[in-house]
């Protein structure tokens, strides 16, 4: 079997991957960002000087994963702010960048609101850019502590559901520091695993279209020393049924109140799998990722991508005879339409768990969430 085994007695390295800081340089703030799109092959950097710049790193997915779009949008907001721009106009852009990951949107709101209050009390705009830079900063130290709580939970869940360890995980897309202020969601609970010697393998699924898990998952486990093994999205059902997969762990970009679950396409037939060959599908992420506005998983707006995501491989970072500097080599005849969502929804019936930094839901039902987020709010607000 071709594939990366873990190296030995090395847990320590450091394996937090800098993908988002704010500086400040004396030509003005800026907001540096980690391209994505660029990994694994370059790891280069982008600096946006005003919010358009973020939106555009936001759609093409130079900054992607939930948890770090609420971030991303946060300080996307102070930017304009501090440097003089409509603050409200910004805002709006942002917040609509991307339509499923509701977390984007909490961070924008945030650090709006923030800005706003000081208005409304009179204070001037200098003061307002303060306050929304402030809870940008806040909403980033907040996720990095929540990506170390929702370790903590969901290695527990791990060894209560699967005692004795030499656990098999299998994971969708990316779910890692490259999505956190911290370690992540999902892969956060996998390293949590490998550094006290109970992962036996992570298998990552490649993710297609856009390669998320070859490209990424990939990237962070050989960082940080773990034994995985790259395979393509429709070998996962072989998996199963050679009875190679302990348990399912994928991010989530909204939860809605009823516990149905948007994450990237791909997701829901893991999750049929999953129950078939009775294994644990849990599902690892903020609560910010709980979305009480949106009733049920026919409420969630999936985004749909470009249909040359599909009909065209893409590898922007290495010259190919033949093809434009950043277009793709088309492995379809021309003209081909292509469906490309972005997420697929997963129902409640199917989640083994949830797993939050305020704790593990399970069974996943609307009670169950909406006392979650009352408890949330309680610990905010104290």
């Amino acid at each position: 079997m071709a594939d990366q085994y873990a190296h030995s007695g090395d847990n320590k390295r450091p394996t937090q991957i800098p993908v988002l800081r704010w500086e400040e340089p004396p030509e003005g703030p800026v907001l540096v960002l980690l391209d994505q799109t660029r990994l694994p092959a370059e790891e280069v950097e982008l600096v946006c000087t005003d919010a358009p710049a973020l939106v555009e790193a936001i759609r093409s997915l130079a900054v992607r994963g939930a948890p770090l779009l609420g971030v991303a949008g946060a300080y996307g907001v102070a930017l304009a702010a501090v440097r003089g721009f409509d603050v409200d106009d910004a805002a709006a852009a942002l917040e609509s960048a991307r339509p499923t990951a509701v977390n984007l949107a909490v961070g924008v709101r945030r650090a709006h609101s923030a800005y706003r209050a000081v208005l409304d009390r009179g204070g001037d705009a200098r003061e307002a850019a303060g306050a929304a830079l402030a809870a940008a900063q806040r909403l980033h130290r907040e996720d990095a502590e929540a990506s170390t709580r929702m370790a903590g939970h969901g290695l527990a869940l791990l060894d209560e559901l699967l005692p004795g360890g030499g656990h098999r995980i299998l994971t969708h897309c990316n779910t890692g520091s490259l999505v956190s202020g911290g370690e992540g969601t999902a892969f956060a609970v996998a390293l949590a695993a490998h550094r006290v010697g109970r992962l036996r393998r992570l298998w990552v699924d490649e993710t297609r279209p856009l390669l998320q898990g070859a490209r990424l998952t990939a990237y962070e486990a050989a960082r940080s020393g773990m034994a995985y093994t790259l395979l393509t999205d429709n070998a996962a059902g072989s998996l199963f049924a050679a009875g190679e997969v302990d348990a399912v762990l994928i991010g989530a970009d909204r939860i809605a109140a009823d516990g149905s679950v948007a994450n990237k396409v791909g997701s829901y037939p893991l999750a049929v799998l999953a129950r078939y060959h009775h294994v644990p599908f849990i599902v690892v992420a903020p609560v910010t990722t709980v979305d009480p506005g949106t009733p049920d998983g026919a409420s969630i707006e999936v985004e749909q991508r470009p249909g040359h995501e599909v009909t065209e491989i893409t590898a922007p970072q290495v010259p190919v005879a033949g093809a434009e500097a950043g277009g793709g080599i088309p492995v379809a005849p021309l003209g081909t339409q292509a469906y490309n969502p972005a997420f697929d929804v997963t129902p409640p019936e199917l989640v083994t768990a949830i797993v939050t930094e305020e704790g593990v839901v399970s069974p996943v039902t609307t009670e169950a969430l909406a006392d979650l987020c009352a408890r949330s709010r309680q610990v905010t607000i104290s």
